[in-house]
């Protein structure tokens, strides 16, 4: 018996740029009123994340930044930090890329520059953002760092394979086509993931699992019954399961039909 959906999202449970479908709304409620624990996990910040949790009617802790924070209410359960040394690292490898980067500390979103990138990331996430010089923040507590490119994604192809050889001491991971993404090793979804599943007491076969990116295939791993959305990149596929129908399509609810509303 399924007694924990871990679920991503954005290309999950919600068509990017659009409101939630009353199929998934209604499907989440379901499975709250039959004491299911629905958890977000995402690469969001934790502030973003929880207006989509209130919007949901989610009580239950939040993963986020890609399993880096688990977090319930105002309790923190887990967090793992870059360090100061990897963050300019990163900073100065962004820089001679000439790449724009999101630099996230304590919980705030910074920019270097007030540019087309964190404009347009900022406005879909519904989170504001400070425009600051980065070597002018004490970076004690980066969430994580990610590289965007919005007008040519087939960079962020070639950076996700080519950088693990420049970081090899980070987690680097592509969580949509136009976004590279670089965490502290044990901010993973699976980390955050497994943590919860100790926290709770919970066999593998107890929990579910569903995403539709490479981010996600952490997170897949993590559960007992492995879904991949039908619009999900073919690596996902490849470790998952089950494919149900494309989030356009509530992929999402057919899933949670088929292996847990039965």
């Amino acid at each position: 018996m399924i007694k924990l959906i871990a679920t991503d999202i954005d290309g999950t449970i919600l068509i990017p740029e659009q409101p939630f479908t009353q199929r998934v709304k209604d499907c989440i409620k379901e499975l709250q009123d039959k004491g299911i624990l629905v958890v977000l996990v995402t690469g969001r910040m934790n502030k973003a994340a929880r207006l989509v949790a209130k919007e949901l009617g989610l009580k239950t802790p939040i993963v986020s930044y890609q399993g880096g924070l688990v977090k319930n209410n105002e309790q923190v359960l887990y967090e793992r930090y870059l360090s100061e040394e990897q963050s300019e690292k990163i900073i100065a490898w962004a820089k001679s890329e000439n790449i724009h980067i999101n630099l996230y500390n304590d919980d705030t979103l910074y920019s270097e520059s007030d540019n087309y990138e964190i404009q347009r990331y900022s406005k879909r996430q519904n989170i504001d953002y400070v425009v600051k010089d980065f070597s002018k923040i004490k970076k004690n507590s980066v969430n994580k760092i990610l590289a965007i490119d919005y007008k040519n994604p087939n960079k962020i192809d070639k950076l996700e394979k080519e950088l693990p050889q420049i970081f090899p001491e980070l987690y680097i991971v592509k969580s949509t086509p136009n976004f590279l993404e670089f965490s502290n090793p044990e901010a993973s979804k699976y980390c955050a993931v497994k943590f919860l599943q100790k926290y709770w007491n919970l066999n593998d076969n107890e929990i579910l699992t569903i995403g539709d990116q490479n981010n996600d295939i952490e997170l897949l791993k993590a559960g007992g019954i492995k879904i991949a959305m039908g619009n999900a990149t073919e690596e996902l596929k490849s470790v998952s399961d089950y494919i149900t129908d494309t989030v356009n399509n509530d992929g999402f609810v057919k899933a949670i039909e088929k292996f847990v509303l039965i």
